[in-house]
């Protein structure tokens, strides 16, 4: 006779969902190497509470950042969407961007071969064709340079994700002042430069943002 799932208990429920919602802070925060007892402090429950809904933190991983991945491919959909080629290539990247600035979980998760890639590789199936078609439209149009492809802006991004996870401290928006650099820089012509929508850091802003930088884990 074929076993039957029971539904979680309304207080097992709601640790399960207390847990998930300290586990997005704490990732988001302090990325993927903190402990389930990090989360579980978060938490405010035992240790012991969280195990018993997730046998470890790999679970617990893969019950929260399938959602976050999700919606990385759903803004990698609304992108595409937007009719102006040249506003569909600037909305993915401060989507893509702004989403590893805000977590540095789902940072680590789309961009660590070593822990993500077998993870989001059907997500990233997803939002490759997405994003190729961005940059073919905005090619198309003449809205950006012809040698541009697709393989440049996850490097682009994670170039602009260093610079937001270095500066988080001296200003959490600076990040768009070097995406205003870099749109530029995509345009095949331009009669002036665009205005850049955060000021450069003083000399105190930019120790700190150096001071911040960390080597990728391996």
């Amino acid at each position: 006779m074929p076993s039957v799932t029971r539904p979680l208990r309304r207080d097992a429920e709601r640790n399960r969902l207390r847990i998930l919602e300290a586990a997005r802070t704490v990732f988001a925060a302090r990325g993927l190497e903190v402990s389930l007892d990090d989360i579980a402090r978060e938490a405010e429950v035992g240790v012991g509470t969280v195990y018993r809904r997730f046998p470890d933190k790999e679970a617990l991983i893969d019950a929260l950042f399938e959602q976050r991945v999700g919606d990385f491919a759903a803004m990698a959909e609304t992108a595409r969407a937007t009719e102006d080629p040249w506003e569909a290539l600037v909305t993915f990247l401060e989507g893509a961007v702004g989403m590893q600035a805000e977590d540095q979980g789902l940072k680590e998760l789309l961009l660590n071969t070593a822990r993500g890639q077998s993870r989001v590789a059907s997500v990233r199936a997803q939002i490759a064709p997405l994003v190729a078609e961005i940059v073919e439209r905005a090619k198309a149009s003449g809205t950006i340079r012809a040698d541009v492809t697709y393989a440049d802006l996850p490097l682009i991004t994670m170039m602009l994700g260093a610079v937001a996870e270095a500066s988080r401290e001296a200003n959490p928006e600076l990040w768009r002042r070097y995406l205003g650099l870099v749109l530029d820089g995509l345009r095949p012509q331009r009669t002036a430069p665009t205005p850049l929508p955060q000021p450069a850091l003083e000399d105190e802003g930019l120790d700190r943002a150096m001071a911040g930088w960390r080597p990728p884990r391996r």
